[in-house]
């Protein structure tokens, strides 16, 4: 092996998992929300296993490592010649900017049909329904209170932790609704996101999933590292739009209005003033809240 490798990891490998800053901690990582085709499982000893599988998507995180790194991670993956626990391929994997990379890929090659499938293809979001409260970052039209009001749900979002940043992220509108763009974070590996962070129950959590169309294929969840006063913050819950359009199209007024209005007090004036001018230089829209 010469040269370095693209690598895609998705369970005990992945960021505050439980081999990542052994094997991983040096390494450049290329991608935090990536996705290959399979099917994840669960092997019932504290790690997953990748199926191969046509129309399944796994998310993981794609990293740039040393040929020396990549022998360690197939000693721990048990990649060998006789009775292999995984066998390692390149596959494609597909990033949240469109952007497509060969990469090494470790796929489960022992008896499997017993074990579970993990929910949404990732791993990092075991154990979320078993949490008395998540911490979840609204960067949209969650933001805003007044379908919480008209929802009967409002009493869910009155814990408000406070601002949180999302840093390597770009606010896009890429989910094509009948009446135009909904919000997503795009990474982009520049730029940032602010939203509202809130304390929130398992009534909650469904409620978002509910409303975000996670069961219907529209957004899926996803376990993010925001900025809090200065600390990172860790597994914060957030919503990804999975099938993004390119070109984007604008949202429409209401939708707008509900995230000028949502954001407006606990992000920054700059932010804030930021989402004003985008809405105004690209799609024309002087939106009043």
């Amino acid at each position: 092996m010469s040269g370095n490798h693209l690598l895609f990891v998705y369970g005990s490998l992945r960021q505050g998992e439980q081999y990542h800053d052994v094997y991983l901690k040096a390494a450049e990582q290329v991608a935090s929300q990536c996705w290959v085709r399979g099917k994840l499982v669960d092997t019932g000893e504290g790690y997953p296993a990748l199926i191969p599988h046509d129309e399944g998507r796994v998310y993981g995180e794609l990293y740039r490592i040393t040929p020396e790194q990549l022998k360690d991670v197939d000693k721990l993956e048990g990649c060998r010649q006789n009775e292999p626990e995984y066998q390692r391929s390149l596959r494609p994997v597909m990033t949240d900017r469109g952007e497509a990379f060969e990469a090494e890929v470790y796929f489960y090659v022992q008896p499997f049909q017993h074990m579970p499938e993990v929910p949404f293809g990732d791993w990092r979001l075991r154990g979320i329904g078993e949490r008395d409260y998540v911490l979840y970052f609204a960067y949209g039209s969650c933001m805003d209170d007044e379908r919480f009001r008209k929802q009967g749900v409002e009493e869910k979002f009155l814990d408000l932790a406070g601002r949180g940043t999302l840093h390597g992220f770009r606010m896009r509108y890429p989910r094509i609704a009948n009446d135009g763009g909904r919000a997503d974070i795009v990474e982009t590996g520049f730029g940032k996101v602010e939203g509202k962070v809130y304390r929130i129950d398992q009534e909650a959590v469904e409620y978002l999933y509910h409303r975000e169309g996670v069961h219907t294929g529209r957004y899926r969840p996803a376990l993010v590292t925001v900025e809090m006063d200065g600390q990172p913050i860790r597994d914060v819950l957030t919503f990804i739009v999975i099938d993004k359009s390119i070109p984007e199209q604008a949202p429409p007024e209401h939708y707008a209005r509900e995230i000028l209005r949502g954001s407006r007090g606990t992000v920054s004036k700059e932010y804030h003033q930021q989402l004003y001018r985008e809405l105004k230089e690209r799609w024309g829209m002087e939106v009043s809240y």
